[in-house]
C-alpha cells in the first residue's frame, strides 16, 4: 500500500523584489519632452492673462505707470464705468457681436447643409468662394467694404448697420467651414433609420439631424462671436463715428490708458473660462449618458 510522502516545507528565502533600473535625467527628459513642452506653452499663454489680472488691482500714479504695479486697490473694480465711453463701447460690441453671430450662424448653417447634402451647378465654385474671406487680408477687406458703402451712398450711415454687414461677411466663412466638418462626419444611416420608422422629413431633421449637428453649430457660433467681438481692422474702416471696445482700447492707448480696461479684460476672460468649463462638463455628462 502506497504511503503519501509529505512535502518538506520551504525554508529558503522568498522571492526578491527586482528593483527597476534607475533612469538617467536625460532619459527622463526624453520621456517627458512632450509634457514639458505642453506645460511651457500653457505658461506662455497664461502669463499675459495673469499680468492683466494683476494690473486690474493697480492704482497707477500717472499714464506712464499704468503698465507698472504701484499699489493695490479695489477702486478699479467698483468704478468700471468711470472712464467715459468704456461701458458704451462694450455694449455696442456686444450688440454687434450678438447680431452678427445670429445672422452668420443661420446663413452659414443653411449654406453648409446645401453644400454637403445637395448637388447643384456651381457647387465647386461656391466651395472656393467660401474660403476667400478667410484668405483675404483684413486691411483689403475693410477698405473694399468702405469703398462699397461709399459707392452705394451709405457713407452717411456708417455705424452699427455697416459694422454688422462687415462682420457677417467674414464670420460666414468660418461658420460654413465648421458646420460642414460636423455634417461630413455624421452617419447618414441614423437619418435613414428614423425615416424607416415612419418619421417624415421635418421630424427627422428636428429629432435626429439637428441634435447631431448642434455641437458644430454651437462651436461655429462661439467662434463667430469671438471673431466679431475683438475685430479691429475691418471695424475701423466701417464704424464711422461709432466706437466699439477694440476701437476704444486703441484710442485709450493714444492718450490715457485707464486701469478699468484691465478689469474689463479680466471679466471677459473669466466669462469665457466659465463657458469653456461648462461646455466641457456638459460634453462629459452627455458622453456618460450615451455610454449608459
Amino acid at each position: 500500500m502506497a504511503t503519501d510522502v509529505a512535502t518538506p516545507p520551504l525554508t529558503g528565502p522568498g522571492p526578491r523584489r527586482v528593483k527597476a533600473p534607475r533612469r538617467s535625467p536625460t532619459r527622463w527628459l526624453s520621456d517627458h519632452m512632450v509634457l514639458l513642452i505642453g506645460v511651457l506653452v500653457l505658461v506662455y499663454m497664461v502669463v499675459p492673462i495673469g499680468y492683466i489680472f494683476a494690473l486690474s488691482f493697480n492704482q497707477p500714479t500717472g499714464k506712464s505707470a499704468n503698465a507698472q504695479f504701484s499699489a493695490f486697490t479695489w477702486n478699479n473694480w467698483t468704478s468700471i464705468c468711470a472712464p467715459e465711453g468704456l461701458c458704451d463701447s462694450v455694449k455696442l460690441s456686444l450688440e454687434v457681436s450678438i447680431t452678427s453671430t445670429i445672422l452668420a450662424t443661420i446663413l452659414g448653417t443653411l449654406m453648409a447643409f446645401a453644400l454637403v447634402r445637395h448637388s447643384f451647378r456651381g457647387r465647386g465654385v461656391s466651395n472656393l468662394l467660401i474660403f476667400l474671406p478667410m484668405a483675404t487680408p483684413e486691411v483689403v477687406m475693410g477698405s473694399s467694404l468702405l469703398a462699397m458703402f461709399v459707392s452705394v451712398g451709405m457713407d452717411s450711415v456708417l455705424g452699427f448697420l455697416t459694422i454688422v454687414i462687415a462682420h457677417v461677411l467674414f464670420c460666414l466663412s468660418f461658420v460654413v467651414v465648421t458646420v460642414k466638418a460636423r455634417l461630413q462626419g455624421m452617419d447618414s444611416r441614423l437619418e435613414q433609420a428614423a425615416m424607416d420608422l415612419y418619421a417624415n422629413e421635418w421630424q427627422t431633421f428636428r429629432l435626429v439631424t439637428l441634435p447631431l449637428a448642434m455641437p458644430g453649430i454651437v462651436a461655429a457660433a462661439l467662434l463667430s462671436f469671438s471673431l466679431s467681438f475683438d475685430d479691429f481692422i475691418v471695424t475701423n474702416f466701417t464704424a464711422g463715428q461709432s466706437v466699439t471696445f477694440p476701437l476704444y482700447i486703441y484710442g485709450a492707448k493714444l492718450k490715457d490708458f485707464p486701469p478699468q480696461l484691465f478689469v474689463m479684460g479680466t471679466i471677459m476672460f473669466l466669462v469665457s473660462f466659465v463657458f469653456v468649463v461648462a461646455g466641457e462638463v456638459w460634453r462629459r455628462r452627455r458622453a456618460r449618458a450615451w455610454a449608459a
